[in-house]
């Protein structure tokens, strides 16, 4: 039988090669150029994220508060983890700080400017929470909870979601903000908010998540 398979995979590798697909329907790139139009900024990617299916962003952005929602209702009963190992050696202290700072500025980046170049709130909100967690493996974990509770990362994520909903119901019944200048940083409307407030939701829910998951089942 994998005869079969191997007969079928080696017959579509073929069939890809002797019938490429080069041609570029107009079509296509007609509705990018309606995309881009419509929403104003030159990455249509957001452009469709944050305009044509803004309902299902809404949703995404609701799942992803309900899984760290879980996270700590699930965790909540369990007894927080005795020992919690960090990273104590000079370099590996060094190299994590390193990247954090990096993955830190990429975030600033990706969320600032996402609605002209590749990127947006998404990406930029995962590139923080990977710096919170280089920080996190290389530093006490009450420390990380003093800063956590003392800038009030829990109350901002809330009202970055709540800030969001309002841009979001206010896109969908038809009240924007003037567009700007195509590919300039203050273009496309409501799209660079929503950018930004999709990136602050989900660094400060990933610091949430490693928080839970440090405190109970250790540094993984």
């Amino acid at each position: 039988m994998k005869w079969i398979y191997v007969a079928a995979g080696i017959a579509l590798f073929i069939k890809m090669l002797a019938f490429p697909n080069v041609a570029l329907e107009s079509v296509d790139l007609a509705i990018v150029d309606s995309i881009v139009e419509d929403t104003g900024v030159p990455n249509a990617v957001s452009g469709i994220i944050f305009r044509n299916r803004l309902y299902d962003t809404i949703f995404e952005v609701i799942v992803f508060s309900i899984a760290i929602m879980g996270a700590k209702f699930l965790l909540a009963n369990e007894h927080p983890s005795q020992t919690i190992y960090q990273f104590t050696d000079h370099p590996s202290i060094v190299l994590a700080r390193l990247g954090a700072t990096i993955a830190a500025l990429i975030s600033i980046e990706l969320a600032i400017r996402g609605h002209l170049s590749p990127g947006g709130g998404f990406a930029a909100g995962v590139a923080g929470g990977t710096a919170i967690g280089l920080v996190a493996i290389t530093s006490s974990s009450q420390w990380m909870e003093a800063i956590y509770q003392r800038w009030h990362a829990a109350t901002w994520e809330k009202v970055s979601v709540l800030i969001f909903m309002v841009i979001a119901v206010l896109t969908l019944v038809g009240i924007e903000v003037p567009h700007g200048e195509l590919g300039t940083l203050m273009s496309g409307g409501w799209i660079p908010v929503l950018n930004i407030l999709v990136a602050v939701k989900v660094a400060l829910g990933s610091w949430a998540a490693i928080l839970t998951f440090i405190r109970y089942r250790g540094l993984l």
